[in-house]
This record gives structure tokens, sequence and C-alpha cells, in this order.
């Protein structure tokens, strides 16, 4: 029935809302001994694994804006994890690299990954599973027809 459609509890996307809030409050017991937000942690992931990076590069693999990036990168500067810097080559860019505190704080987040994994009650490979399933989903919507999306 064209009605069920309408429920709230049939919505996937308040499914994955609150899966997120969900994982946003694990995340923030997790991450409490680290001094970090959850933002915050996925900034510090993408320079753990990637070294030092200009600011557009960490906002495109977080999908964040520069508007939301700069304020997170401001308090991880002063907080010692990262530095800032511009780019020799060109003075509009922006590069960060973490600091010796912050690779140190690398260590201590270690824990942080299995501690979720334990929080969700899913094995490692339905964690893999599931991530691979959400950036499959997320790569079709990215690339949706706005058009098809017509629902009349």
């Amino acid at each position: 029935m064209d009605e069920d459609f309408l429920r709230l509890d049939n919505q996937i996307c308040f499914s994955l809302h609150a899966a997120a809030r969900a994982f946003n409050g694990v995340y923030r017991d997790a991450l409490k001994e680290l001094g970090l937000t959850y933002p915050q942690y996925l900034v510090m992931l993408v320079l753990w694994e990637h070294g030092e990076l200009p600011v557009k590069g960490i906002g495109e693999r977080l999908r964040l804006d520069s508007g939301t990036l700069s304020p997170l990168l401001k308090r991880l500067e002063a907080a010692g994890h990262v530095e800032r810097r511009r780019s020799a080559e060109d003075e509009r860019s922006v590069t960060v690299r973490v600091t010796a505190e912050g690779a140190a704080l690398r260590e201590k987040a270690l824990g942080v990954p299995r501690r979720i994994a334990a929080a969700s009650g899913l094995s490692v490979d339905e964690m893999r599973a599931l991530r691979d399933r959400l950036d499959g989903l997320a790569a079709r919507l990215d690339t949706a027809d706005p058009g098809a999306l017509d629902c009349r």
C-alpha cells in the first residue's frame, strides 16, 4: 500500500540517520580520552594515512567544505595536533600536517576501531560487508540522475 511508504519506520534515510547518531554517541565516548571530537578524529585519520595534505584534499576525502573544515583545523592546531601553513607554490593553498604530538595521539587511537566494533556487535566480516554496501549506496546516490527522481 502506498501509504506505508510514508511511514517513518519504512524510511531508509531515517534508519541511516538513527544509526549515524548512535555511532556518533559511541565515538564520542571512545574519543573522550583522546580529547577529539568525531569530525576531528576523521581529519586525523586522513592525515595519519596520507601525511601532509592541502585543506582542499582533506575536504574532498571527508566530503566537507572549507567553511566546516577550517574551524576543525583551527581547533586541532590550537590543541597542538596539526600545523597549518601556506603553500610556497600557491599562497591561496594551505597545507596541513600532523605534529609530533598528533603522531603520538595515533598510538592512543589504535583501540578506537576495536571499541566501535565491539559496541556494534558485528563481526569484522559483517562490518566490512556493511561498509562496502554503504560505500556502494553513497556512490549510486552521488551519481543518481535528478530527473529520475520525479515522483509523479
